[in-house]
């Protein structure tokens, strides 16, 4: 496993991803009772824009990058920013919350966080930089394990990231696989698998068998920077397959992602609402 998030940290994907994430969050937490977050690819949870990894791409710069200092953002992304900024207090862009930084910091006292990280370094990095908060556990197996290996939770419910590193040409259809054996386990959990938008042939067959897992109700974001068919500029976008997504998210995401298509936009910028399952 040679993949490491900090390269790509705070991109235009990373945005995508992590501004749904705090929403779901904030929607869950309507409700009093505690939830578990579950992270199958947690990556080290906080990272350096001017690092020598993130630097060497500069790949920031199109994302989060491109958002700093703009006025007027939309309403939903009020969380996702909040913590950013209280990252670099003194104003200036440097650090970026990966996906666990981002659900400690939004996750309430009775929230429980379980992350996995298997790159060794990593996921040692992972554990430094957790230390401390108790209601965090770091394992350091493999992510493909995860759904069977925590679900059910105590809580009663679940929110579950599925974000691999995509270095695999099975990985799409392992992502299927343990969406359903987390709605297998615990039919309620809300599933949200992040996923490139590249090869247009992997994708049909990908949406296929997320139609086919079972999960109860399914709802599908994407953001493109490019055209989806785009055959050179290698990350054309991303998306969101969401399960048993939180009421409120559809309306939420509806509003964003037009504002994010045009101010994210590389070339032919685009963003894609619907349900692939319909409840």
């Amino acid at each position: 496993m040679n993949y490491r998030h900090a390269f790509h940290a705070g991109n235009h994907a990373d945005v995508l991803k992590h501004f749904t994430l705090a929403r779901l969050i904030a929607l869950l937490s309507r409700k009093e009772a505690p939830f578990a977050y579950l992270d199958s690819h947690a990556g080290v949870g906080l990272y350096d824009l001017l690092g020598d990894q993130a630097s060497r791409t500069d790949e920031w710069r199109e994302g989060i990058g491109r958002l700093w200092d703009l006025p007027d953002l939309p309403a939903p992304m009020a969380d996702y920013l909040k913590v950013i900024r209280e990252l670099n207090p003194d104003g200036s862009l440097r650090y970026y919350p990966g996906s666990p930084e981002l659900a400690r910091r939004l996750t309430r006292p009775q929230d429980r966080l379980q992350l996995n990280e298997k790159h060794p370094e990593d996921g040692q990095s992972l554990k430094d930089n957790m230390a401390g908060d108790r209601r965090v556990a770091v394992h350091l197996g493999e992510g493909w394990h995860i759904a069977r290996a925590l679900l059910p939770v105590a809580e009663k419910r679940a929110l579950m990231l599925i974000d691999p590193p995509f270095e695999k040409a099975d990985e799409l259809e392992r992502c299927v696989t343990s969406l359903g054996e987390a709605i297998g386990r615990m039919r309620q959990t809300v599933v949200a698998i992040w996923y490139p938008i590249k090869d247009q042939r992997q994708l049909k067959r990908f949406y296929q068998g997320l139609q086919a897992s079972g999960a109860p109700k399914m709802l599908r974001a994407e953001l493109r920077v490019h055209a989806a068919d785009t055959a050179d500029s290698g990350l054309n976008g991303s998306g969101l397959a969401i399960a048993n997504p939180p009421w409120g998210i559809e309306d939420e995401l509806r509003q964003t992602l037009p504002w994010l298509a045009e101010h994210l936009a590389q070339s032919k910028g685009g963003w894609q609402l619907d349900w692939l399952i319909e409840e």
